[in-house]
């Protein structure tokens, strides 16, 4: 009997395979579906302009969670402004100007190994030097300090992985030309590797906005707002508490409404950040710009 090459033979293994793979993707679906749909079911009823706009206060008996907005914002800033020039730097110097050898793949696997500690440990440190050491104090200075720790290792590996992609005649050909290398970092490769980049900060980001046992640590879990302009200014050196903090707070009193109603706002950020991603990065993907 003759049979072509070209006939596929299904053996029973392949078919295991296979169902096996569509039975872990749709469990993987229905899990993630599961929790958010449980999430808000439960904490949809909380969400309201009070809610979002008012600090707690037993006096005129309002839950809100305004302050922990305001806390989470300026941690998300202050972490970003430091780290992302420091971590993009660091990223640039080991790819493009250091010599490959003992001392780069040495730093390379301090990166990876900060990425694995957990943030505890980081909470500890941040409380012990920035906190007591430098008279910081449980402040959100001292908070955006430790997250800063945190979130570097991640900005410089996404970083160094963005610009390892960039294709080595860009390089080549832009110093053949005469372009000094900075000009080539800048101009070329800088623009070629920003979605990498930007996908780096945005993970940061939703790191940031989803970190409690650090801050726990050296944010502390202050809630009101500012008073005055000049208390904006002062607001990095007071305690302040982010929706994560808050949310650990009301499971601990078993405040669980109010827990979930802060799960929805936390999921809301989250699928904001994933979504301003992918914005991004098809915005500064020079391939795939007209």
């Amino acid at each position: 009997m003759n049979q072509s090459i070209l006939v596929k033979r299904v053996r029973v293994s392949d078919i295991v395979i296979t169902a096996a793979i569509y039975a872990a993707a749709s469990l993987s679906i229905l899990l993630l579906a599961g929790i958010v749909c449980y999430t808000f079911v439960k904490g949809i009823s909380s969400i309201s302009w009070q809610f979002l706009t008012t600090v707690p206060s037993s006096l005129k008996g309002t839950f809100g969670i305004a302050g922990n907005l305001l806390n989470t914002l300026y941690i998300v800033v202050i972490t970003l402004v430091i780290a992302t020039p420091i971590g993009v730097g660091s990223a640039i110097y080991l790819n493009e100007y250091a010599k490959p050898g003992k001392v780069v793949r040495t730093i390379e696997f301090t990166t990876e190994i900060l990425s694995g500690i957990p943030s505890i440990i980081f909470g500890l440190f941040g409380m012990v030097f920035f906190g007591n050491t430098l008279g910081l104090g449980y402040s959100i200075i001292t908070g955006a300090l430790t997250l800063t720790l945190m979130v570097l290792p991640l900005i410089t590996r996404n970083t160094q992985e963005a610009l390892k992609t960039v294709p080595e005649s860009y390089r080549s050909g832009a110093l053949g030309m005469g372009a000094a290398r900075w000009y080539m970092i800048r101009t070329i490769l800088l623009p070629s590797a920003m979605p990498g980049i930007i996908t780096g900060i945005i993970l940061a980001v939703g790191r940031i906005v989803g970190e409690s046992a650090a801050l726990l640590f050296t944010a502390g879990s202050g809630f009101l707002l500012p008073k005055s302009g000049m208390g904006f200014l002062t607001k990095i050196l007071e305690s302040g508490g982010t929706l994560t903090i808050q949310l650990y707070l009301c499971m601990s009193k078993a405040q669980y409404g109010e827990a979930f109603g802060i799960a929805v706002v936390l999921l809301v950020l989250v699928l904001l950040i994933n979504m301003l991603t992918k914005y991004l990065s098809g915005k500064f993907n020079v391939e795939t710009r007209e």
